[in-house]
């Protein structure tokens, strides 16, 4: 094959969104830190899937076109770092097949090396042995090959685009060594070279088709063995054009029910929503996705005291209400959005003028159409975005950047506690510079640690973790794993409270129970001499997230 038209193009993008899908639970186990957050293959699959959908609308033909529709539904689905880093590699890749209808060999290794380079500019600190690696050496040394074969076809071309980036997918444990101490190879990379491969697939005459996904990952396994775990997944969506005609929710509700149970659908014209009790959340949401896009969405990791707390009784009218939630803001000085998830830690941030509060964290990195959407619903001179998580960052910024004729200051808070410090110090009568300086000195002098679960057996930093133990995380350091959660808690607090610390803030999970609670808040009383906050977040995945001012 000498040229690639916009025909083929779509083939190639409907074959790489399938393997990506079918691999992305392997993509997530390959976790460098044991904690039931391992997301990559899933973000990176959404943020694909909903450039898929984009594509899957057009009926024009045009090469470039379907890159530009592609590009523009990567952009606004992106999910998480990878999935940002993603969507900036094809929207390089489309800048540089724009106003052609085919491409060619050489066509391709530039537009392959465009992206590599619009990629690297949308990150502040690259940083190698990552996704970008792999482009980058990828698209370099298959360039080169097309330069020196002159001959050389596209089929040839993905060959060795393909080689070269397993090659570099394989070196990446050699530039991380975090990943060496694991044993694992980069998980963004991984799903790079998932899709290239899908794409190669595809012009070798054999497109991928979508499989049965299994749960292959360590985090379900461990559920599945633990059948009291779960996930509580509820989300309204929006039917597109395509799916209002033909939407069936007894289809919905089948392939729902494959997946889960304590199952409702109800659908009020074109909002449809959905609660599913599942140990594969993504997969849901991924199902749901055909048909449109999400309203609204949350997904909270139940304990086995919930497991027969199944509401049976949503009505249409809750939708209609969630409908009217999102209503234009009236105009004002200044609106905060953050992002957290448990019904606790969202009434907290409200109490602390937070305006919109954004579903999502740590299992779930809401998508950069998600900001837009908050940002299109509030009418203020100045907007504050509170990620609250270093994996939402990219996405929040790349919202910012999109709706560019506003006022928008995204604070890089990687945490709950520093998302709220920011909050207490905002002050609605000073200046935008007052106050992302006051916010910024909060956020800075704050010390974050959390309790959660460990998904495998590993050793980390010196420390041997064995699965189901409970690991004390100070910042990005573990410094605790052992069998009991309130032990963890202490020793995470005797690690994070010193001579200098003034306040610590507690907030505890869904799995924290009253006397639990009360043994933690007994200790720090009686060991430190400091001021406690003790606040009921709901949060999933982690019983105690920690904040030490």
């Amino acid at each position: 094959m000498d040229i690639i038209n916009g025909k083929i193009l779509k083939g190639m993008i409907f074959s790489g969104a399938n393997n990506l899908n079918n691999q992305k639970n392997n993509i997530d186990a390959l976790n460098v830190f044991p904690v039931p957050d391992g997301d990559t293959g899933t973000n990176m699959s959404m943020t694909f899937s909903n450039g898929l959908q984009e594509v899957k609308k057009l009926s024009d033909d045009n090469l470039s076109v379907v890159a530009k529709t592609l590009s523009r539904g990567l952009l606004m689905g992106a999910r998480g770092n990878s999935g940002v880093i993603l969507s900036q590699i094809f929207r390089g890749f489309y800048q540089s097949v724009d106003g052609k209808e085919t491409v060619d060999a050489k066509d391709l290794a530039e537009a392959f090396n465009k992206g590599s380079q619009v990629a690297y500019k949308a990150v502040m600190r690259p940083v190698e042995g990552t996704i970008l690696t792999v482009i980058r050496e990828s698209a370099y040394y298959a360039g080169n090959y097309v330069e020196t074969h002159p001959n050389c076809n596209i089929t040839e071309y993905f060959n060795i685009l393909c080689k070269e980036a397993k090659i570099s997918l394989d070196n990446t444990p050699e530039l991380l060594p975090v990943l060496k101490e694991v044993g694992v190879v980069d998980s963004g990379a991984t799903g790079l070279l998932t899709i290239l491969e899908g794409f190669k697939l595809f012009l070798e005459g054999n497109p991928v088709e979508v499989q049965d996904v299994e749960t292959t990952n360590e985090a379900s396994q461990l559920e599945i063995e633990n059948e009291g775990f779960g996930y509580c997944t509820e989300f309204i969506l929006r039917l597109d054009e395509k799916s209002l005609k033909t939407f069936k929710e007894e289809k919905l509700r089948e392939l729902m029910g494959k997946l889960g149970d304590s199952l409702v659908v109800v659908q009020d014209e074109d909002l449809v929503k959905v609660h599913v009790h599942t140990l594969t959340p993504g997969e849901a949401l991924n199902v749901a996705q055909r048909y449109g896009e999400f309203v609204k969405l949350k997904i909270e990791n139940m304990q086995e005291q919930h497991n027969h707390i199944v509401n049976k009784d949503l009505k249409v009218e809750n939708i209609k209400e969630e409908k009217a939630a999102i209503d234009v803001m009236e105009e004002k000085d200044y609106a905060i959005i953050a992002v957290a998830a448990g019904d606790g830690l969202v009434d907290l941030f409200k109490e602390y003028r937070v305006d919109k509060v954004i579903s999502g964290g740590q299992t779930m990195n809401p998508s950069t159409e998600d900001f837009t959407d908050a940002i299109k619903a509030i009418n203020a001179k100045q907007i504050f975005i509170l990620p609250n998580n270093s994996n939402i960052i990219l996405a929040a910024k790349q919202a910012a950047s999109i709706m560019e004729d506003l006022n928008i200051h995204v604070f890089e808070t990687k945490s709950i506690p520093q998302g709220l410090s920011a909050c207490l110090m905002f002050n609605p009568e000073a200046t935008p510079e007052e106050n992302i300086d006051e916010m910024l000195n909060a956020i800075n002098h704050v010390k974050t640690g959390q309790v959660t679960y460990a998904i495998k057996d590993t050793s980390f930093d010196g420390i041997q973790i064995s699965s189901g133990d409970y690991m004390g995380i100070k910042e990005k350091e573990i410094v605790v794993s052992v069998k009991d959660k309130i032990e963890a808690t202490k020793a995470l607090l005797n690690s994070m409270i010193d001579e200098n610390s003034e306040i610590v803030t507690i907030i505890y999970g869904e799995d924290v129970s009253e006397d639990e609670i009360n043994s933690i808040s007994s200790y720090v009383e009686e060991t430190f001499n400091i001021e406690t906050d003790v606040q009921n977040g709901k949060q999933p995945v982690y019983s105690f997230i920690i904040g030490v001012e």
